[in-house]
């Protein structure tokens, strides 16, 4: 027992010299490593700074649905959890480049039909592999390329997130938009069979006047009353998105004004070029191939000789008699045949590898794709932005003086109810010519990468 009592201390002194020298939660620091890639889309919340318990007391903005759409998210937590396990399966292949110490102790009771004797023994054992011919390398460089994947996977899959956010809330202020539009609209139609029925009272006017004036005005009701059931839906999605229950009360910040040069300049070739540099999602097919090629390099290494190094003391009391010794060696193991195992694990790790590249290629393909899209989208919105507001200028103009001539007796009800329905639609379509815009804006921006509280930024600097 003298042996295990100079064994133990040393033990509890490398123990605790390497508690002072290291974190034991993460000695190998790998979740240092999270840190440095923050997902862009406001994702340095995930698993950050704490979520908000509720909805502020002003109007809510676009950065603040974003805001709290990431951070209550389940999907964030889940993505942010699937990062730190690929960090901590770094910190599984970094382990094998050290060495390994353990302690045993036994004591047992032998005996027989003539005698009975105790024995004790402890030891040391400490090894390390010197070398493996680039397995650990191989191994390391695997889980290296993995936690850029989940990285890159979080961040694709947060601006995903972010995209659908906005959708919902620019979806719900449009929605809004549209109620507003429709009172505007029944007010107009309210007026108008006010107008029908005093020209109708003074002789003017007849009978079918004042009945398509209140055929008109119920229509007008009816239009009003199905954008508000809308509205309600649009913004129960809204507060479902942002982890509340669907009737909770919203009250949206007016939208931002978009001015008469809302234009987007750049070429599309240099969109699609920047695009190929950012995506996240290309950069996790990337890390993909990178990985699988590192794989191939473990596969092969399992074939190929190894080199370590074992030491220890040990102690032994058997009937009264103490020994004490010790050990130490290098092995040299050298495979010569495993049944073709390497032949194959090296053929699978090569194939896994080609269909990772065809994966990389095949997205990078759909990169240029949805940046195209998007751009031909924003692009055509753009136009459209410049055409509404033409088309809602001209309809309230014509509104104006239908309503006039109407009122000085020299225009018919038909001329006035065209102009008011031509207004009505003239205002749909301005909302929604917004609505692509800003759509189509956020949608460009995802396809490059490019997703991040900026955009929204800068539209709440118009407000």
């Amino acid at each position: 027992m003298q042996a295990l009592t100079r064994i133990f201390p040393v033990l509890l002194v490398l123990t605790a010299q390497a508690a002072v020298a290291v974190d034991l939660a993460d000695p190998l620091a790998t979740e240092a490593l999270l840190p440095l890639r923050q997902a862009p889309a406001l994702a340095a919340r995930v698993g950050a700074a704490p979520c908000a318990d509720a909805l502020p007391e002003t109007p809510l903005t676009a950065q603040e649905a974003v805001d709290l759409a990431l951070c209550r998210h389940p999907q964030t937590r889940e993505l942010w959890a699937n990062a730190r396990a690929q960090a901590a399966q770094l910190g599984v292949a970094r382990a094998a480049w050290l060495p390994t110490l353990d302690a045993r102790a036994s004591t047992a009771r032998n005996f027989n039909e003539d005698s009975r004797t105790n024995s004790s023994s402890a030891a040391l054992d400490f090894s390390w592999l010197l070398f493996d011919a680039g397995r650990r390398s191989a191994a390391e460089d695997n889980a290296r390329q993995l936690l850029e994947v989940a990285l890159a996977t979080r961040d694709a899959s947060v601006q995903t997130l972010f995209l659908a956010a906005l959708q919902g809330y620019y979806g719900a202020q449009a929605a809004q938009a549209a109620v507003q539009a429709t009172v505007d609209s029944e007010t107009a139609a309210r007026a108008s069979l006010e107008a029908a029925e005093l020209r109708y009272k003074v002789g003017v006017a007849t009978p079918a006047d004042r009945l398509q004036a209140q055929t008109a005005l119920a229509q007008a009701r009816l239009a009003r009353q199905r954008a508000a059931g809308e509205a309600r839906n649009a913004l129960g999605g809204l507060a479902n998105a942002l982890g509340f229950p669907a009737q909770t009360p919203l009250q949206l910040a007016p939208p931002a004004e978009i001015g008469e040069t809302a234009t987007f300049r750049d070429e599309v070739e240099a969109l699609i070029g920047r695009a190929v540099d950012r995506r996240p999602d290309l950069k996790a097919a990337e890390a993909q191939v990178r990985a699988a090629a590192a794989a191939v390099d473990a596969a092969r290494a399992q074939g190929r000789p190894t080199l370590g190094l074992s030491a220890g003391p040990d102690w032994q009391r058997l009937a009264g008699t103490t020994t004490h010794g010790g050990s130490i060696g290098l092995t040299l193991n050298v495979p010569l045949f495993s049944g073709f195992d390497t032949t194959y694990r090296v053929r699978a790790a090569e194939a896994q590898q080609e269909a990772r590249v065809a994966q990389r290629d095949r997205l990078r393909n759909q990169v240029s794709l949805d940046v195209w899209q998007a751009y031909q989208n924003l692009a055509t919105a753009t136009e459209t932005l410049q055409t509404t507001r033409d088309l809602l200028a001209s309809a309230e103009q014509a509104d104006r003086v239908a309503r006039g001539r109407y009122r000085a007796g020299v225009g018919n009800l038909l001329d006035l109810l065209n102009a008011q329905s031509a207004l009505a639609d003239a205002r749909v379509q301005r909302i929604r010519a917004e609505l692509d815009w800003n759509i189509y804006r956020a949608t460009l921006a995802q396809a490059m990468g490019a997703l991040d509280e900026t955009l929204l930024r800068a539209a709440e600097e118009k407000r």
